[in-house]
């Protein structure tokens, strides 16, 4: 049990740690799909996407709004999930591999419905990250 203990404790200080890196509201729109490496749908279609916008981003984390919590018939949340999110800068798009950690209903007093998915990025390449940066500043 002691075990079971530390290691919430640890992924806890993980989730922690990461949401206190600066965040920056801004409302950008991008577009995901789930990130299923060498699949692709209905015999080589691409996977299907979501489009929606961000509520706030950091260079390690983003809080996306999206319309719907499925892809298909599957998840966008849970199960060590991961999205592949093309987001638009305005310097243009960037790519961003991340997994979800959070997800509520969007609160009754904004204007959108759907969902808050809180997203860690995982994985991005130098060139897109200092564009993320840039953009941050």
């Amino acid at each position: 049990m002691s075990e079971f203990l530390r290691t919430l404790v640890g992924r806890l200080r993980e989730y922690a740690g990461d949401r206190r890196a600066p965040r920056r509201r801004a409302r950008l729109p991008f577009t995901l799909s789930l990130h299923e490496p060498g699949k692709k749908a209905n015999g080589g279609r691409p996977l299907p996407a979501l489009s929606g916008f961000t509520q706030d981003i950091g260079a390690t984390g983003l809080a996306l709004i999206v319309p719907a919590i499925r892809i298909g018939g599957h998840y966008l949340v849970g199960g060590d999930r991961t999205l592949e999110i093309e987001l638009e800068l305005p310097s243009g798009p960037i790519h961003i591999r991340a997994t979800s950690v959070r997800y509520e209903p969007v609160d009754e007093d904004q204007m959108e419905e759907g969902y808050l998915i809180g997203v860690v990025i995982t994985d991005i390449s130098a060139a897109d990250l200092e564009l993320l940066k840039s953009y941050l500043k």
